[in-house]
């Protein structure tokens, strides 16, 4: 029986740079692969049923029978509407596919308060940062917001790519903005990084593993660095403390793909950002020199139940060789096949491969008494490929 994978994706993105390489790279593996299917799906294509007490799927105006096994999803976060796209998603999800990102790992990562409250309780380092109840309550911020101190961090919680983000510089340029700015969503106010003015590390991780990291700088002393809004970006080695933070950042949202941005305080040690289910990478895969669709797509294939089957049966004959004989002290590392350390569960190293759905497992961020640098320039990107040659930064 042919395995099946779906992208789907939303009309008004579809050219833009990251769906362009995950089709390229999901059509061109599904080839090369036996019995594995590709198909492209809009969203507005998509038209979900429940017929005679069971859910179905039909999509231009044909009758879909044969369901994908694994779903490789891109839509707009900011647009994101819970009674349309989710509800499609969910649909999906319930159908038994498995999605990459899941339909609540989506949601995490639609607002940015959303964001916060479900990494606040884990020992994630966040900025104080408050928000509101209510519609169009910006203005009694003013004075809420006092203790989070000045310049203050404004940002819209629906917002995207550094837009509608400001720095209010005092009480009265605070109520100015309130003036000035569209209240369509809420705000949160934020207590203000000045170490990390003007830049920020962007980590990306594809199934719990950290793929590179890239250092943003703005270039017009504005405080987002965002490559949209005109900042650089240079390829970065991310210290291991960066790298646990932002595996661990992407585990407790649920996310197979996503990018997590992380401010550094002047001891080296980092605060969350933000963190995006929708990451873009053309300004990532220049300055790291990665193929960032090649790697979702290994890692989508890496999901058909056939792959995770023949990882299983592998886990499982070691186990019963390590059973039935005497375990050698000192043994050599070899005498275990590498494939088994890529399924390796029991720590949150980026050295190790450790899906999202296995997350609880893994062990919790803890900050470095004594913190390592955070992040330096390397000249050596990574390998490309998701299971073999891509090697820890």
């Amino acid at each position: 029986m042919s395995a099946r994978v779906w992208f789907v994706t939303d009309r008004r993105i579809l050219r833009d740079y990251p769906q362009q390489e995950i089709e390229r790279a999901l059509r061109q593996k599904c080839a090369e692969e036996e019995e594995v299917e590709f198909r492209m799906v809009l969203m507005d294509e998509i038209v979900i049923t429940i017929e005679q007490g069971g859910l179905g799927l039909r999509i231009k105006q044909e009758s879909i029978t044969s369901y994908p096994q694994v779903v490789v999803v891109r839509v707009p976060t900011p647009w994101v509407q819970n009674d349309s796209d989710i509800t499609v998603l969910r649909h999906l999800e319930k159908m038994g596919c498995r999605l990459a990102n899941r339909p609540q790992a989506i949601l995490n990562c639609v607002n940015k308060f959303w964001t916060f409250q479900e990494l606040a309780g884990h020992g994630i380092p966040l900025p104080d940062t408050f928000s509101y109840g209510g519609h169009e309550e910006f203005s009694k911020m003013i004075d809420e917001a006092e203790p989070l101190g000045y310049p203050v961090v404004v940002k819209n919680t629906r917002g995207h790519r550094g837009k509608a983000v400001f720095l209010a510089r005092d009480k009265h340029h605070l109520s100015d903005l309130s003036h000035l700015i569209r209240h369509e969503a809420p705000y949160l106010f934020q207590k203000y990084v000045k170490e990390s003015h003007g830049k920020d590390i962007r980590v990306v991780v594809v199934g719990g593993r950290v793929i590179g990291a890239m250092l943003r700088c703005s270039t017009d002393g504005r405080m987002q660095s965002n490559c949209s809004l005109g900042g650089v970006g240079v390829m970065c080695q991310l210290s291991e403390q960066g790298k646990q933070l932002a595996i661990q950042v992407s585990n407790i949202l649920g996310m197979d793909v996503c990018g997590i941005d992380l401010l550094r305080n002047d001891d080296g040690s980092f605060v969350v950002c933000e963190a995006n289910a929708n990451v873009g990478f053309i300004a990532f895969d220049k300055a790291c020199n990665l193929d960032v669709g090649g790697i979702i797509a290994d890692y989508a294939l890496s999901l058909l139940p056939s792959r995770l089957t023949r990882k299983m049966s592998l886990l499982s004959v070691v186990s019963s060789a390590s059973e039935t004989s005497e375990p050698e002290v000192g043994a050599p590392v070899s005498a275990v096949p590498e494939s088994v350390f890529t399924m390796s569960v029991g720590s949150s190293s980026s050295e190790s491969l450790a899906p999202p759905y296995l997350c609880d497992l893994l062990t919790p961020y803890q900050p470095s008494a004594q913190p390592t640098p955070a992040c330096s320039m390397s000249p050596d990107p990574a390998p490309h490929h998701w299971r073999e040659n891509l090697q820890p930064l």
